[in-house]
């Protein structure tokens, strides 16, 4: 069963780190908070810590959060924009601003409350009990198709399809500056960010290798249009790759510009397209999203499309 992981950063001292936790993490009652530590959930530079420990300001500890039990979950009646659905499979083109499961801040309101509700009982049990049927996940300011398991049959082929790369992923995304060359290739490892362990990076410290293939589709003044497509499947990788050359997404102020920019906060990023093997028929399919609004909205800001030739 997957646990979250947190982060939680003391911004002053004296007060007891079970205090500290109660206070931080939505839910989590003090007595809660006692227990995590005694279980070893709670450590300070791989330390755990005993709940009389006093925090001292600038600490950062590292969390380790139980998932909920199924019973904590509520089915919720969400509208679900779903492309494709049978006995094994749905896919879901998931709106930016939801998030995909629930995680301490978000227990309901989530893509599998939907499902949840939808489904009923026939959601594949692989995921555990906080993501039944999750094969793969997208940020919460992401858009587009996620794949859901519907039995655990389907989820154990889908998640081979992830392993070996038959079941592809493209995203579009809006690059801040001008990429000249009209596609390339951002092949580096990506692990947690040394200086932030909030973020991801470009790192060879606990790393895994990252690929990423990206093609211009249009170019605008100061910014463009790109196609990404997904060789591997790492935390934030599109986000983290494209900051890695210079060009982060509009939007992101977690890897680009911290104020909103266009009028858009988050990155604006879609997933496009996605192409599986149906776990039974064997058939490929294909399932493809159209931009969303707010994607065509920033669009209609940037101004005129310009010719290669004028750059």
């Amino acid at each position: 069963m997957d646990e979250d992981l947190i982060f939680i950063e003391a911004k002053e001292s004296g007060e007891r780190i079970d205090a500290l936790l109660a206070r931080s993490v939505p839910g989590l009652s003090r007595n809660a908070a006692q227990h995590l530590l005694e279980s070893g959930s709670v450590l300070l530079n791989g330390i755990s810590l005993k709940k009389n420990y006093k925090v001292s300001c600038g600490d950062l500890f590292e969390v380790l959060l139980p998932p909920p039990a199924a019973s904590d979950i509520i089915p919720q009646n969400i509208p679900l924009d779903i492309r494709f659905e049978d006995d094994d499979v749905i896919v879901v083109n998931k709106p930016r601003g939801m998030v995909v499961h629930p995680a301490p801040g978000h227990p309901d309101g989530t893509l599998v409350n939907a499902l949840l509700y939808h489904c009923g009982d026939s959601l594949s049990g692989i995921g555990g009990e906080k993501r039944p049927g999750i094969v793969h996940r997208i940020d919460k300011d992401t858009s587009g198709l996620l794949i859901i398991a519907k039995n655990d049959f389907a989820h154990q082929s889908l998640s081979a399809q992830l392993s070996d790369r038959s079941l592809s992923r493209e995203y579009e995304a809006i690059a801040c500056g001008r990429l000249r060359e009209d596609s390339g290739t951002i092949e580096k490892p990506i692990g947690r960010n040394p200086k932030d362990r909030l973020k991801m990076a470009v790192t060879d410290l606990h790393s895994r290798p990252a690929t990423t293939l990206w093609s211009v589709l249009s170019r605008y003044q100061g910014y463009t249009h790109i196609q990404c497509k997904l060789k591997t499947g790492r935390t934030h990788q599109i986000r983290v790759h494209l900051a890695s050359i210079g060009h982060p997404l509009l939007g992101d102020g977690l890897y680009g510009a911290k104020s909103p920019d266009k009028g858009l906060e988050g990155q604006c990023l879609h997933a496009r397209r996605l192409s599986f093997i149906h776990p039974r028929s064997n058939n490929k399919i294909t399932i493809e999203a159209e931009l969303p609004d707010y994607f065509t909205a920033v669009q209609s800001r940037l101004g005129p499309v310009i010719e290669q030739e004028s750059l």
